[in-house]
Order: structure tokens, then C-alpha cells, then sequence
């Protein structure tokens, strides 16, 4: 095993999915949002850095080829799995205080499915696994997801620190906040801001989804002729 940097890089990748776990374990929010933020962001960055200078200098493994694709599934898969967990506490269009959000919960479905439908094709086609090659649809897709999961991140920091008269209450009042009345903070433009950059999000998590799609069925024609039983 090569220990160089472009490989070490998608390595941290690997234990930032797991740190934005732990982030929401240990730590209160809004702290836990602006962790989980950074560290989602700074593994954004490598995922792009890794390869660019993996070519750059030459030093491409069969080591990184296999790492990166994992780092990516589990960076996007586990970020998911943390907000929808969450999304249910924050006021959200046609979801209760404490409910699960549809809007989100959907999608994640899809974009993990997809994640754990290809892994499969390729453990099944084995050294015939190189004709499922990443292709540039699918690498859009991995930006939408990537760019769709900070924007949802930094919704908890816009909930905790934008409204800071809302800091430290329940679901319930919050809800109430956020559905309109009487403010002195003109609480009605915070709402429109807030809405804007939840549908911002959501809107970008559904074409990850869309793309996640696509580039699922791309694969499974792709991999159809090896899936043909001999007659």
C-alpha cells in the first residue's frame, strides 16, 4: 500500500463520513451543523484534489481507483442518512415538528438505492466491472448531491443562528415561529430566506436523484449483455 498524499486524501474522506456521525453524537447544535458543515465541505474538496493531483503527479493506484468511488458512496450515503434523521425537528413544508420529511426522505431513498444497486452490478461482473466506467452525467450527479447535502448542512446554522430568539426552543414553538405572526425581528423576511434556501436545497437533491437515476439505468444496459443466461 502506497501511503501517498492523493491516497491519503481519500482516506480522510473515508473517516469524515463517519466524523459527521460522531459530530451529531457529541455535539450540540448548532455546533454540530457547523462541524459537520466544514468537515462535509473539506471532504468536497479532497474529492476533487485527490485525483487532480493523483494525475498531476503521476501516482495513480489501483489503491485510490478503488478508495475514491467507496469515500464518495459513503461520504454521500451517510450525510443522508444524518439529515434525514434530523430534517424532522426543523419546520418544514408538509411534515410536522417531529415528523419525517418527505421531501427529503424520498430522494435519499432513491440516490441510496441506486448507490447500493450499482455496488452490487460491479461485485457481481467482477473483472468485467471497467465496462460500468464513471462517466461525466454521472460525475454532475455526485456535484448535485454533494452541493444539494452543504446546502441542508448549513440550513441547521441558518435555524440556530440566524433566528436567535428561536435557540434553545421545542419543535412546537419553533413550527409556530416560522408559520407567521406578530415578530418585532420582522421574522416574515427570515422566513422567505429560509424557505428559498430549504427548496434551493431540495430542488438540488431531487436532480441528484434524477441523475442517480438515469445513470443507474445507463449502467444496468450497460451490464445487461453479462447478465444473459447461456442457452
Amino acid at each position: 500500500m502506497t501511503w501517498t498524499i492523493p491516497n491519503i486524501l481519500t482516506v480522510l474522506r473515508l473517516f469524515a463520513a463517519i466524523g459527521v456521525v460522531l459530530l451529531f453524537l457529541y455535539f450540540s447544535r448548532p455546533w454540530a451543523d457547523w462541524f459537520a458543515l466544514v468537515l462535509f465541505i473539506g471532504a468536497a474538496v479532497t474529492d476533487f484534489f485527490d485525483g487532480y493531483l493523483a494525475r498531476l503527479w503521476k501516482q495513480e493506484s489501483k489503491l485510490g481507483a478503488m478508495l475514491d468511488p467507496i469515500a464518495d458512496k459513503a461520504m454521500v450515503v451517510i450525510a443522508l442518512v444524518v439529515i434525514t434523521g434530523y430534517t424532522g425537528r426543523a419546520p418544514t413544508p408538509g411534515v410536522g415538528a417531529a415528523g419525517i420529511n418527505p421531501f427529503i426522505l424520498l430522494p435519499a431513498t432513491i440516490i441510496i438505492f441506486r448507490e447500493v444497486f450499482v455496488s452490487g452490478l460491479r461485485e457481481y461482473l467482477g473483472d468485467t466491472a471497467g465496462t460500468l466506467k464513471v462517466t461525466k452525467l454521472a460525475k454532475w450527479k455526485t456535484t448535485a448531491q454533494m452541493v444539494a447535502i452543504g446546502i441542508l448542512f448549513g440550513m441547521g446554522i441558518f435555524e440556530h443562528m440566524l433566528i436567535e430568539r428561536t435557540v434553545g426552543m421545542d419543535g412546537n414553538v419553533l413550527a409556530e415561529i416560522f408559520e407567521g405572526g406578530d415578530d418585532p425581528l420582522n421574522i416574515r423576511l427570515i422566513q422567505q430566506a429560509y424557505w428559498l434556501t430549504w427548496w434551493i436545497g431540495v430542488g438540488l437533491l431531487w436532480i441528484a436523484a434524477a441523475l442517480t437515476l438515469i445513470t443507474g439505468f445507463d449502467y444496468f444496459r450497460k451490464a445487461l449483455p453479462f447478465l444473459k443466461d447461456e442457452t
